[in-house]
């Protein structure tokens, strides 16, 4: 038998994470289940198909619904409270293996200086910023993933981030 998208313990873990949907005063169409959704989100993001060739099959709704939902979750930042609260279960069952931690980054160029734009050394001085990410020997996304200035070193950026 196939292992599910979305076991019944980590529907429990999200299921009150994400918001309350109120019904349209004027009706409209029923929207899709919160489950279902959540199962189209990460079928597509799985297996890499687009949003539009998302099997009805598997009775998430269309392409279209579960890709509102994934924005309108990424507005409420449902997605951060998802991640915290993963690591949460992963910390109370010392699931993270700290001892092997890497940090990761990846130059971003920028059109418009913003707060952590600043010019690339690499590149003639165009503006840019870093994308910093930590993860363990599993691959957990450890901390938040976070933005430096581009002329910073990545081990430089994770004790400013941590102090």
């Amino acid at each position: 038998m196939a292992k599910a998208l979305l076991p019944d313990d980590l529907w429990a873990l999200i299921q009150p994470l994400l918001p309350v949907h109120h019904p349209a005063p004027k009706g409209g169409r029923p929207r899709i289940d919160d489950r279902a959704a959540l199962t189209g989100i990460l079928f597509v993001l799985k297996t890499g198909l687009p949003w539009e060739c998302l099997p009805r099959e598997l009775g998430c709704g269309s392409g279209t619904s579960c890709w509102r939902h994934l924005h309108a979750w990424q507005q409420a930042g449902v997605w951060q409270r998802i991640h915290d609260a993963m690591l949460q279960h992963l910390r109370e069952y010392d699931q993270i293996q700290w001892e092997r931690a890497s940090v990761d980054s990846a130059s971003v160029p920028s059109t418009v200086s913003r707060q952590h734009t600043g010019p690339k050394p690499t590149d003639r001085g165009k503006l840019g910023c870093k994308h910093h990410l930590l993860v363990d020997q599993r691959m957990n996304i450890l901390p938040k993933p976070f933005i430096a200035f581009i002329d910073r070193e990545d081990s430089a950026a994770m004790s400013i981030r941590n102090s």
